[in-house]
């Protein structure tokens, strides 16, 4: 009998939270420039005491002017803070440091999505890179939001070399597996 380890009941990842440091910049650029959905907001939240060290790790007298939730086609879902806080950091991590992280975006045609986002004034960088090894098949591009947040672009329409001899497939956003949002259209399949 195959006993499957880890916390009891995971499904998988509901939502990816990041704070901006403008709410409006923000959803211009899930919204009109990624196309994802804003779906709804909560805020201002300011609770007493110490409740915001104690359920968030952050200082007690940060605000979070806003949090907006967004469905951006099929995938997890972002959740996105406005705070001000006495102790706010605001440089970006890069990869490098710990904290480092970026948001990878499948696309089906690569080359289409970077002349979109060039023509909205986004900045790439690079030029696509053809990933090799385990991940052959792939084409990988980063960018940059408006406030300097990192983001990939991703694509591999035939699938990648590893899938041939894996047991566990990574979740593929090819299958159209999610009901797609509503302003995603069709699944693929």
């Amino acid at each position: 009998m195959n006993v499957k380890k880890g916390v009891p009941g995971l499904r998988g990842t509901d939502h990816i939270g990041f704070t901006v440091p403008d709410i409006d910049e923000a959803h211009d650029f899930f919204v009109e420039v990624l196309g994802c959905d804003h779906v709804y907001s909560l805020g201002p939240v300011k609770p007493s005491g110490n409740w915001m060290s104690t359920h968030l790790n952050v200082n007690d007298d940060a605000v979070m002017h806003e949090i907006r939730f967004y469905r951006c086609f099929n995938g997890s879902n972002f959740e996105v803070f406005h705070y001000s806080s006495p102790d706010q950091r605001f440089l970006q991590p890069r990869n490098s440091d710990v904290g480092g992280h970026h948001l990878a975006l499948y696309v089906d045609d690569l080359d289409v999505a970077m002349a979109y986002l060039e023509s909205h004034g986004i900045q790439i960088l690079g030029k696509p890179t053809h990933s090799i090894g385990a991940s052959e098949g792939q084409r990988w591009v980063y960018f940059l939001s408006p406030w300097g947040m990192q983001f990939e672009l991703v694509s591999y329409p035939d699938g990648k070399a590893y899938e041939q001899q894996a047991e566990t497939l990574l979740w593929d956003p090819r299958d159209g597996s999610s009901a797609p949002s509503a302003s995603a259209g069709p699944s693929k399949n």
